[in-house]
């Protein structure tokens, strides 16, 4: 047995070297292959989960990590400017009234490109500086139960003030940008005077001014209220987990919320970043939103989820008026004190 017990240690020794190297080497390997890989940087005001699904998928297939840096909107403006003698993002990620700020700011590039050059006017800077890529109409969530007790459904906004029975739901225009654009659409398609009238109508019927997108459209799949005023993506997700909801398109009109993306002044990985720009317009990326349950209305025409909707001729209206922060800031301001805090 002695004279096989030196053997019988060398094995040992080398199956323990053979072990760690199995678990190390691999590791390393991963570690060195992430070292590698090319890196773009997004500047976003999206919720992060949104932006991570697609990042993800994004990743899967190419050899570019996408770092996602979410921001306010002032502090993305903020952080680009200070950063514009040596860019530290490529892409922004963000609302039309996001990227308008940008460009004033001389903070984005111009971009051209087969993708960009199939979207409608309507979603896209007109010198190409951004274009959008998805977007949310507002619409009327109504209770299906509703028909039951009221042969005719709201088709107009006066139609949810005409009938004071109506209990509605809507998230405060404070809360979410998506819910104020509503305010800033109808001000500047009726005039400011016209549009609050309206809405302090509408707050002798308000349920509830709620703090998230989702809450109005739950109140109606629950009997809590009649109608949100709510964007079409969380209707949508609602409808798909099976609540007695089902969406009214204004026959006058609607607002909708742009999302978009514009390539940064100075970025040192433009051919990087304009790649993944095109492919966030492309069905992949439509594909990984909504089995995600982000159900938002593409700007590409060739893809279905745009077909869909514009099936429905559902009648969008622009704000042409309301773009600035500063101009957002104020009529918030009187809305709160006009309709919002003023007693039922």
């Amino acid at each position: 047995m002695r004279r096989y017990l030196p053997i019988l240690l060398m094995s040992f020794f080398v199956l323990i070297i053979v072990l760690a190297g199995s678990i190390y080497l691999p590791g390393y390997a991963d570690e060195k292959k992430a070292e590698n890989l090319k890196n773009i940087t997004v500047y976003t005001t999206l919720p992060v989960e949104q932006v991570a699904v697609l990042s993800q998928e994004y990743e899967k297939n190419q050899t570019i990590r996408v770092n996602i840096v979410p921001l306010t909107e002032n502090d993305l403006i903020l952080k680009l400017r200070s950063e514009s003698m040596h860019p530290q993002a490529d892409i922004i990620l963000a609302t039309k009234t996001v990227l308008e700020q940008a460009k004033k700011n001389k903070l984005l590039d111009q971009v051209n490109s087969e993708q960009l050059d199939i979207i409608p006017v309507r979603y896209k800077e007109e010198n190409n500086y951004w274009y959008g890529i998805w977007y949310d109409p507002i619409v009327l969530a109504v209770n299906k139960d509703l028909q039951k007790i009221s042969t005719q459904l709201p088709v107009t906004w006066d139609d949810l003030i005409n009938d004071k029975r109506l209990r509605i739901g809507i998230t405060d225009f404070l809360a979410a940008e998506a819910s104020a654009n509503l305010f800033y659409t109808l001000t500047s398609v009726n005039g400011e005077t016209q549009t609050l009238a309206f809405l302090q109508k509408l707050h002798l019927q308000v349920v509830q001014y709620s703090k998230f997108l989702a809450t109005p459209v739950r109140m109606v799949g629950m009997g809590e209220a009649d109608i949100a005023i709510a964007v079409q993506s969380e209707v949508t997700r609602y409808i798909h987990d099976s609540f007695p909801v089902k969406i009214v398109y204004p026959a006058d009109g609607t607002a909708y919320l742009l999302t978009g993306v514009g390539l940064v002044s100075g970025s040192s990985h433009k051919t990087d970043s304009k790649a993944f720009m095109d492919w966030l317009v492309q069905n992949n990326a439509q594909i990984v939103l909504e089995k995600n349950k982000f159900y938002y209305v593409p700007t590409n025409p060739e893809l279905p989820g745009y077909k869909d909707f514009n099936q429905k001729n559902v009648k969008l209206l622009e704000n042409k008026d309301i773009v600035t922060i500063e101009q957002k800031h104020r009529l918030l301001d009187k809305w709160v004190q006009t309709v919002r805090i003023s007693s039922k």
